[in-house]
């Protein structure tokens, strides 16, 4: 098997399109040789842990609210490529993510990472949710087969939180700057949210090179 590491945070919506094409890309592809894992990385780590307007978060950090929409133009028509819904007049939040990843290493440990990572996907863009919400995120792991009562005390504590931050710092020191990343093979980063031909492509070559190997 190859190890496929992918730096995300849920609140990202290239994160999100990047994984739908290469959950798409995978599906036609049964035999894959990946194992993945996600790790974190808070494209805010100084935001409140209240979180935030979204309104006032995004014109701060586009100089206003025609740099917000030009910013998020792209995101709009990738994410329709994809076939992706996202409520954009219904996300009143931005979020601290700090728990939604503790979460997401806690459903690692248990083998739910994929399916929680999606969740948390769908909940925020889709549905809306404030996924920095304990009874939120306790929902979404309950609904992937996690004890929900012991994820709501974790999550009640500070279990986790400085390996989260540290893992998130380690990333930066290594040099990632933005999410997604995908690490093929602890050897190749592929930045941004690649096309579903790419990762056909990628995944083809892969297991090319280990028939060539073993044969």
């Amino acid at each position: 098997m190859v190890k496929l590491d992918i730096l995300s945070d849920p609140i990202c919506p290239w994160c999100y399109i990047g994984k739908t094409n290469l959950d798409r890309a995978l599906h036609k592809i049964p035999d894959h040789p990946f194992t993945i894992e996600w790790h974190p990385f808070q494209l805010n780590p100084m935001m409140p842990p209240e979180g935030m307007d979204r309104r006032e978060y995004l014109e701060g950090k586009f100089g206003g609210k025609e740099g917000a929409v030009k910013a998020y133009a792209p995101v709009v028509e990738h994410a329709e490529k994809a076939g992706l819904k996202i409520d954009f007049e219904g996300m009143t939040r931005t979020p601290n993510t700090i728990n939604a990843h503790r979460l997401i290493h806690w459903a690692g440990v248990e083998g739910f990472q994929g399916f929680v990572v999606q969740r948390l996907f769908e909940a925020y863009f889709r549905d809306a949710r404030d996924i920095s919400d304990i009874e939120v995120l306790a929902d979404i792991a309950d609904g992937a087969g996690m004890d929900a009562a012991v994820v709501t005390r974790l999550l009640n504590s500070d279990s986790d939180a400085e390996d989260i931050r540290n893992r998130d710092a380690h990333s930066r020191k290594m040099g990632v700057s933005s999410v997604p990343t995908f690490i093929v093979a602890n050897q190749h980063a592929v930045p941004g949210a690649q096309p579903v031909e790419m990762w056909e492509k990628i995944t083809a070559d892969i297991m090319e090179q280990i028939a060539k190997d073993e044969g």
